[in-house]
Formats: structure tokens, sequence, C-alpha cells
């Protein structure tokens, strides 16, 4: 039995040929990569010095892994530096395997560059707590960041770098 004015597939009548909704789904989520550097433990102890510089740098890339599967990866790099040196240096990348069917080509990649490390990013934050914490210093807590400026802001990079047409 249907409903009123839906056809069996649950598309309203006449829309049998209508397009299969998007569908994601969360494969996986794993570090490819961590380091944890504190190469000057022994200065800090004998003096601390002065509130540390902090650097961060954040980078995201996706490839295809199969049909319809793809990883997008976090890599990111915090670099806490004072008037002694390097206090200490996180690398990260954090990534995940996504399956995503019933994209259109056109909206795969802001997706899988936006919207995946989006997903992902609460779980890097964590980890760079973590890590900076059990390293001996305060935890780093990573304030949210905007994957979508992030991407528009490298979509406008590589517009201005194409070169004209003769």
């Amino acid at each position: 039995m249907t409903q009123a004015g839906k056809g069996t597939n649950g598309h309203p009548e006449g829309a049998k040929d209508a397009t299969p909704p998007v569908q994601v789904k969360v494969m996986g989520q794993y570090i490819k990569d961590l380091s944890f550097e504190n190469p000057n433990i022994d200065k800090l102890i004998k003096e601390p010095g002065d509130n540390p510089n902090l650097q961060l740098a954040i980078n995201v890339t996706a490839h295809a892994v199969d049909s319809d599967v793809y990883e997008s990866a976090i890599d990111f790099n915090a670099q806490a530096t004072n008037k002694l040196g390097i206090v200490y240096e996180i690398e990260v990348i954090y990534a995940g395997l996504f399956k995503v069917q019933n994209i259109p080509q056109p909206a795969l990649e802001p997706f899988l560059l936006i919207n995946c490390p989006t997903i992902l990013f609460p779980f890097l934050r964590r980890i760079v707590a973590d890590i900076s914490r059990e390293g001996g210093f305060p935890p780093l807590l990573l304030d949210p960041f905007d994957f979508g400026q992030l991407y528009m802001r490298r979509q406008q990079e590589l517009a201005a770098n194409k070169p004209a047409p003769n």
C-alpha cells in the first residue's frame, strides 16, 4: 500500500527518476602520524622562561581509496617557542575513511575538504590537548576551525595563480 500521492519508492508519483539521496558513512578514523618533541626540557626545568609564542598550521587533504571510499586528513602542526628556543612541537595527521555515495561530482571535493574535516576535528582537538598535557605543559585547547573558509581561501589562491588564457 502506498501513501496518498506517493509512489512505491516513497517519491512523489511521476518522480521515479529522482536523484537518490547522498549517503555518507564514517568507516573509520585514525592517527596516521604523530610526533611530540620537547627538545629543551633540561633548560626549561632550570629556567621556565617567558610565556611561549604559539604558531599553528593546519591543512587538509583528501584522496580516493576505493570505489566510493575516500580518505580525508587533517595535517596539524603546533610549535611553542620562547627565548630559550623550542618549548614543544606537536605534529599530527588525523584521518578518516568515508564511504560517500550518490554525491554529485562537483560537490565531492568540497565535501571531502570541508565536511569530513569538520567531523574529524573534535577528535584531533582532544588528541592535541592530551599530548600537550602529557608532555608536561598546560593542555593546548584548539578553538573551533572553519574548514569552509580554508577551502575558499585555497580556491581563491588557485584562481589567482591560474595562468591567463592566450
